[in-house]
């Protein structure tokens, strides 16, 4: 019964080779004639590259308390928004269901091949990346512009390491660059930082003086 139920789910996982499967391939076989050193090099940025965005909001947040409490709110709200941009693209990957590329096509990767039901559609990487880089915008041009770049480079480390299809990634980043305009645009709406400076989260919004 539980193998019937596997095969089922395998069959109606969507195969996205036919979007792009083509544009992966070649990608994929660039990073096997590579260089030993650059693929090990993506391949680090792809795993932990994530740790870069997570110093950017925390500088972030430091360097914001020293202007105001309405920019701290801001610095604070971009790690919440990075979560809640993950909830939005596994969302959408339960819903879409594409398989793994490195599964359908059958390539050697960068990157071990994740197992069957773990989907490619969007890229969490991608959409975790944008999200930062879209809230970090509304911190810091600077750290909006390094993080802008390092999301991009995220995005593509995906694609030659084999996780994802190109069009995993680009809808990754628009999953993740649309959350963090939306929650910065309600956050402004609402305008919370007065009365949270009234409370005992005064520290985390201004600096002692």
């Amino acid at each position: 019964m539980t193998t019937a139920i596997h095969l089922s789910s395998q069959l109606a996982a969507f195969d996205g080779a036919s979007v792009d499967g083509s544009a992966y391939t070649d990608v994929v076989r660039l990073a096997e004639r590579a260089p030993g050193w650059l693929d090990a090099a993506v391949a680090f940025w792809s795993t932990y590259g994530m740790l870069l965005f997570a110093v950017l909001m925390a500088l972030g947040w430091w360097r914001a308390r020293q202007v105001s409490a309405e920019a701290a709110l801001t610095a604070l709200a971009a790690p919440v928004l990075v979560v809640v941009s993950f909830a939005v693209d596994s969302l959408v990957k339960s819903a879409v269901r594409e398989s793994r590329p490195c599964q359908s096509l059958h390539l050697a990767t960068v990157e071990a091949c994740p197992a069957p039901g773990d989907w490619s559609f969007p890229s969490n990487h991608a959409a975790l990346a944008a999200a930062a880089a879209v809230a970090l915008w509304c911190v810091s041009r600077g750290l909006g512009a390094i993080a802008t770049v390092a999301a991009l480079a995220m995005a593509a480390s995906r694609v030659w390491v084999g996780a994802h299809y190109p069009h995993d990634a680009l809808a990754g980043v628009a999953v993740g660059a649309l959350v963090a305009l939306a929650g910065m645009f309600v956050l402004r709406r609402l305008s919370l930082a007065p009365r949270l400076v009234a409370s005992r989260l005064r520290p985390l919004l201004l600096a002692a003086s």
